[in-house]
């Protein structure tokens, strides 16, 4: 799984010296919070919601309502936008583009192929991944193999058995938390508790 596969393709961006109510407009109309700032074509920036709040007048100012909103419309993207913008490339691997996030706390990366923004990836995009994934919205039931001893062919082992018994895997993960080796199972709700027995039966611990 590369992130051109599940990232925002149909990128909204805006120039340095657009004004910041414009840059407001842009993100209200089109219901996002987060805009790529491209000068020719080069990415120089991003300007988010956060970064607009964090550049208006304190609400302590001396000045006047009207003062302060002219002052405000008057200031550009280039003014507030942040310009150490860390990126990734299309074809990295969702587990890179996640890293990354966690790594640097952020929510939000854009997307480069060569130098182009071709793409945004955000905290939703991989929730989304996720799910896909699982394969969330196919209805199934999760069957839990517990690997007390890690070897090889464990998963080819599994699958044999599902096929002599001709039984469908939906989805298969294997998950490692702690030193316990858990695969998970995705399988069809009716198919359940065969699979519990046919696998108890041929050694597995299920849980």
């Amino acid at each position: 799984m590369t992130v051109a596969d599940y990232m925002t393709k149909d990128v909204i961006t805006i120039r340095p010296q657009t004004k910041i109510n414009v840059a407001v407009k842009v993100m209200e109309e089109n219901h996002i919070h987060r805009l790529p700032v491209i000068d020719g074509k080069q990415l120089v920036g991003l300007i988010t919601a956060g970064t607009i709040a964090q550049a208006s007048p304190s609400a302590a100012t001396s000045l006047s309502i009207y003062e302060v909103n002219y002052l405000f419309n008057q200031m550009t993207v280039a003014q507030v936008m942040t310009k150490k913008v860390l990126t990734v490339a299309y074809d990295a691997s969702l587990e890179d583009a996640i890293y990354q996030m966690r790594q640097h706390q952020i929510g939000v990366l854009p997307v480069m192929q060569a130098d182009n923004v071709v793409g945004m990836i955000t905290n939703n995009d991989i929730l989304d991944a996720f799910l896909d994934i699982t394969n969330y919205f196919q209805k199934s039931e999760v069957v839990q193999v517990v690997i007390e001893q890690d070897h090889t062919g464990v998963i080819w082992q599994i699958g044999k058995i599902m096929t002599q018994n001709k039984v469908n895997i939906q989805t298969l993960m294997v998950t490692r938390h702690l030193g316990e080796i858990v695969i998970e199972i995705h399988v069809d709700p009716q198919d359940k508790v065969e699979v519990r027995q046919i696998l108890q039966q041929a050694g597995f611990i299920i849980r």
